[in-house]
């Protein structure tokens, strides 16, 4: 950890290929214990920024510490003291369960003497005994996760990067995977994590928004849904709602419009502007059933920062 207090600082970090900025000057900073969410579009910077963090890429510019070191200058000791679950599963589908986790404590160099105890905690996490001699790639994709970031832990690493770590896993799994996560954070291991669900999203002690490489807006999730949505949020409930989304969003009075479920989302100016939208809509025959004011969730603070940010382009 640094003098600062931070288990993860970036300052500046940049990253080009060729003329394409994928991560553009960026700046940030997780405690110890913290669960950092990272959030943004596909290509918005995610992973590679996630890449320079763990050593496998170089920066262009700008710099990262992590858990005490340069990672430009002390690649090989951030290696050693993080874990690192990728977006792909990471395992290997023709090794047993106890095989692949045999695999990774020589990978990074458990000590011996603990490998069995770090074996069972494993087992523990993963949900999995009984299943140590089956083949992993026979399993269903929760305790392939489960299994994944028990290995990524192995080595009882100060920090650890999940990237997307619950894609494609449902509901009920990825309540589980967020209860280890939690605990983990309360052990004082700090979590980097990517996602693109929303409701996980609010597990985070904090959320960096990044879009087109630059990050729009870091806070809490409480502090983002309260203070970063410009205007009023309306919530339409109609008769025809993609016809609706058609013709509201070429109106430049309304300034964004987006299809949350089977309702509307319009962010306006102010509250007035729902009587336009009513005549709007009845002048196509769209009935209205509902038109009120809500809070915003973060996936409407979410939509309005980025949407924001590509209007910059």
């Amino acid at each position: 950890m640094n003098n600062n207090g931070c288990s993860v600082e970036v300052k500046g970090l940049t990253k080009k290929f060729g003329d394409f900025t994928a991560v553009n000057n960026i700046d940030f900073c997780i405690s110890k214990g913290e669960i950092f969410g990272f959030l943004g579009p596909n290509g918005s910077g995610k992973t590679t920024t996630i890449r320079m963090l763990i050593g496998l890429m170089d920066p262009t510019s700008g710099s990262a510490n992590v858990a005490g070191y340069d990672v430009a200058k002390n690649s090989e000791k951030v290696k050693k003291v993080i874990g690192y679950m990728s977006q792909k599963f990471s395992l290997y589908d023709d090794l047993s369960v106890s095989e692949n986790i045999d695999f990774f404590a020589g990978v990074y160099q458990t000590n011996r003497a603990t490998r069995q105890q770090k074996k069972e905690e494993i087992i523990k996490i993963a949900e999995l005994f009984g299943k140590e001699d089956k083949l992993t790639g026979e399993m269903a994709g929760a305790y392939k996760q489960h299994l994944a970031l028990g290995c990524a832990m192995i080595n009882d690493p100060q920090v650890i990067f999940l990237d997307e770590p619950t894609a494609g896993v449902d509901p009920v799994a990825r309540r589980k995977f967020w209860h280890t996560i939690k605990m983990l954070a309360k052990k004082g291991v700090t979590v980097l994590v990517t996602t693109h669900y929303m409701d996980e999203a609010e597990n985070c002690d904090r959320i960096a928004l990044i879009s087109d490489g630059v990050i729009v807006a870091c806070d809490t999730p409480e502090n983002l849904k309260r203070d970063r949505m410009k205007g009023v949020l309306l919530e339409i409930e109609c008769s025809n709602a993609m016809r609706a989304l058609e013709i509201l969003r070429i109106d430049p009075s309304l300034h964004e419009v987006s299809l949350y479920g089977v309702f509307l989302h319009v962010v306006v100016e102010d509250e007035s502007a729902s009587e336009m939208i009513k005549k709007r809509l009845a002048d196509n025959n769209i009935s209205i059933k509902r038109i009120e004011k809500i809070m915003p969730a973060l996936e409407d603070v979410f939509v309005s920062l980025v949407e924001e940010q590509q209007k910059k382009r």
